[in-house]
């Protein structure tokens, strides 16, 4: 005996006309009728259907325009929720102390400075002509010291110019180096430091591409020297930074690169043990490869999200807890989106990347490590074996006329190009045996390479391996025997 037909499926039934059976005898069903008419008149008070009698059956029709309200209510409280995500600090320890953001950002300490890396995404003419983009932009590069910039996607130099003038705008001195163009495609890079002059110093001489011959790396990386000011009875902090951004495409290949260019830069001419890696890894600290397998390395970014969506960890700040000892334990990600209070729409404009800092003394407090001259400890040894195993050729790349790094703020002076040329000769002749270079006696190292800050000019007359000496960027382990 058949069930008698309910009220709820007697007005589906009328309401479904030309519904194919199947389907109809699913919400025409006595739980189905119930659930369909529920939604139905739900979706009726909401304005999204309308219900029409025709003929004496009703007609059920979609109003899209109030779908288009509904889905921009929806979008908004989307980014509301996500805004308000993103500027809560979490409960953690390690949060507490990398996650304040808002706070930290706004403090300014004159016996600290703030060291930044920030992928501005596609930073070219296009963004430059977006007022409230540029305006972010140079209001977030204010509330640091150093800044290492990547993805400078232009040809026409005026872009750095107008963009340091406009910081410059809100009463600072900032000035900025800017690295040759670089890549595999059509679509060539320039990595960038902007820093202010009133709180560091550059060496124009240390400005160096790196050179990878072999290949390993995308983009190769920049690397400067810099030292803070300080009063005259203190010793300042002097480092080295080391910017890179690396090809999502090939991360393993050059995050295992990058362990071996990151010791070859500890051996650097000027005897200076603060080493400093940022930029956008594409990838998380769990997967640093050889880089993360240098000894004593850390690292400030532990697997918080660094792109504006959320999602991914891509950008640190890489060096060695021992010598860079100035490191203050306080760090960040600078949330673009909470703190001018931007939908994410809005804060894609300005990048795909949150700017990631740390904070260090402007006092020199880190301890000496061994130089290209000393031979390391068997103890040493056999920590760096796993980053030695593959070990690749870096060298120091020649500039060329086309595409030497720049320095200045609206004009490049000109000795920058020539003081820079004249060091990077030392790029190694190839050929020289390496035992020859181990019966070079320490003293016949150029005496102007002292721990003091001094430009590093270097006669270009000097013996090959002499010239290799001062840099030791063209084999690591070389140096090491």
């Amino acid at each position: 005996m058949s069930q008698k037909k309910t009220i709820a499926q007697h007005i589906v039934n009328l309401a479904t006309p030309g519904l194919p059976k199947g389907a109809k005898k699913v919400i025409a069903s006595r739980w189905g009728a119930r659930l369909t008419l529920g939604l139905l008149t739900g979706l009726a008070c909401s304005g999204i259907v309308v219900v029409e009698w025709e003929g004496r059956r009703p007609h059920v029709s979609l109003n899209r325009d109030r779908i288009a309200q509904v889905r921009t209510l929806a979008q908004q409280a989307r980014d509301q929720v996500n805004t308000n995500t993103n500027a809560e600090p979490s409960n953690t320890a390690d949060s507490k102390q990398r996650g304040l953001t808002k706070l930290a950002a706004n403090r300014r300490d004159r016996s600290t400075i703030r060291v930044a890396s920030f992928n501005i995404q596609v930073f070219g003419t296009s963004k430059a002509k977006d007022p409230e983009v540029m305006k972010i932009l140079a209001d977030t590069v204010r509330r640091f010291d150093v800044v290492a910039i990547q993805e400078l996607r232009t040809t026409d130099q005026g872009v750095m110019r107008q963009f340091v003038d406009l910081i410059n705008a809100g009463g600072g001195v900032y000035q900025y180096v800017v690295g040759p163009r670089l890549g595999r495609s059509n679509s060539k890079e320039q990595y960038v430091f902007v820093f202010d002059t009133n709180r560091v110093e550059i060496d124009p001489a240390s400005v160096i591409t790196i050179e990878d011959p072999a290949d390993h790396l995308h983009r190769e990386p920049l690397i400067a020297r810099f030292q803070t000011k300080t009063a005259p009875l203190q010793k300042p902090f002097s480092f080295i930074l080391v910017n890179i951004h690396t090809d999502p495409d090939e991360t393993k290949t050059e995050l295992d690169a990058l362990g071996h260019v990151y010791q070859a830069v500890q051996r650097n001419g000027w005897r200076e043990d603060d080493v400093i890696l940022l930029g956008d890894l594409n990838v998380s600290h769990k997967k640093l490869g050889l880089l993360g397998k240098v000894p004593d390395i850390t690292y400030t970014v532990h697997g918080e999200p660094t792109n504006t969506r959320g999602t991914k960890s891509y950008d640190n700040i890489v060096f060695t807890r021992t010598p860079t000892s100035e490191y203050t334990g306080q760090s960040g990600i600078l949330n673009l989106q909470s703190e001018y209070g931007l939908t994410t729409k809005q804060a894609l404009k300005v990048s795909d990347h949150f700017p990631v800092w740390a904070e260090f003394s402007i006092t020199e407090g880190g301890q000496s490590t061994r130089f290209a001259s000393s031979r390391p400890t068997r103890r040493e040894e056999e920590s760096t074996e796993d980053v030695n195993a593959r070990e690749p050729e870096f060298v120091s790349q020649q500039p060329t006329a086309t595409s030497p790094a720049s320095y200045g703020t609206t004009q490049q002076p000109q000795h920058a190009t020539s003081r820079m040329a004249g060091w990077l000769r030392g790029e190694t002749d190839r050929n020289t045996n390496p035992q020859q270079q181990q019966q070079l006696a320490p003293q016949q190292q150029p005496q102007q390479l002292q721990t003091e800050y001094q430009p590093v000019t270097g006669p270009s007359s000097d013996p090959p391996a002499e010239r290799r000496r001062r840099f030791g960027l063209r084999r690591p382990r070389l140096f090491n025997r």
